[in-house]
């Protein structure tokens, strides 16, 4: 009788017992996973891996590959040795165009950890050219973990965009600057949000922002007989973004020649023309197709 009655208790607290063992045990499990890997790419495309004795550093980008002008760009560093990914470090970037008789960088962000993520790091870069068979583009990425120093550095592929959406000019001055599309990366019939990143060519390493300026537009269809669009704004620079933001028409889809003209913060025209009868495009613009 002893010997039953000892079993049903021992049985009963077993019953208590395991459940919570299988949920330790799970627990255990799934934190473990995330340890080893914490996979926050699910929607990037994979670019490339930078190498050096002591970690990849992982290049992700919104787009399928990098190409010429602005580009989005996810970072990852992964530890070789404990096959962990670094959710701690600051880190800096360098893409330099290698030309047949001269280097020289693009514009490009500061590297900041991306919203929402542990393991990845965000930034932008805009390739103002695309690479051909002599000149090529390569980028250093250095990095900072536990107070200690690293670099990377190798050569990436900038292949030439189907359509012009970054544009070098001079104004009189003979100050180079490079204005980029940014947004809409997928346009559709309507209003879109229009942005356009405008720098100057301080160096041939350095792209500072220019703030405070202005960009009128007006979007035409030359296969259409050159109409416009309604409801379109110009672009003013937002201090958050340090972009220049506004609105943009498009009534239907086909190529689009996007006419700028880019005023100073003294309201004067320094590069573009306004599309008349007689002038059916501004020597300053940009392109879209969809």
């Amino acid at each position: 009788m002893l010997c039953i009655l000892f079993n049903y208790k021992k049985m009963k607290t077993l019953k208590y017992i395991l459940p919570l063992l299988t949920i330790l045990f799970i627990s255990s499990c799934v934190n473990n996973d995330n340890d080893i890997e914490l996979d926050e790419t699910t929607n990037l495309n994979f670019i490339k891996t930078l190498s050096n004795s002591n970690h990849e550093v992982q290049i992700f980008s919104t787009k399928k590959y990098l190409e010429q002008g602005y580009n989005n760009i996810y970072l990852r560093i992964k530890d070789v040795e404990t096959n962990t990914f670094i959710k701690t470090a600051s880190l800096t970037w360098k893409p330099v165009m290698h030309m047949m008789n001269k280097m020289h960088s693009c514009p490009k962000s500061t590297i900041k950890r991306a919203e929402g993520k542990q393991t990845l790091y965000n930034g932008y870069i805009i390739f103002q050219m695309a690479e051909n068979t002599t000149e090529k583009w390569d980028l250093t990425i250095d990095y900072t973990i536990d107070n200690v120093d690293y670099t990377v550095k190798d050569f990436i592929s900038v292949p030439q965009a189907a359509k012009k959406n970054v544009t070098v000019f001079m104004d009189t001055n003979n100050t180079k600057y490079v204005l980029a599309l940014i947004n809409p990366q997928e346009p559709k019939v309507g209003l879109n949000d229009f942005k356009i990143g405008l720098y100057k060519m301080e160096t041939m390493m350095s792209f500072p922002m220019v703030e405070n300026y202005m960009i009128k537009h007006d979007p035409r269809m030359p296969s259409m007989g050159n109409h416009t669009s309604p409801n379109n704004t110009d672009l003013t620079f937002d201090s958050g973004s340090k972009m220049y933001e506004g609105k943009l028409s498009l009534t239907m889809t086909g190529y689009w020649k996007l006419n700028l003209m880019l005023y100073n913060n003294a309201n004067q025209l320094i590069k573009g023309e306004k599309v008349t009868d007689t002038n059916t495009s501004s020597s300053l613009f940009l392109e879209l197709e969809f």
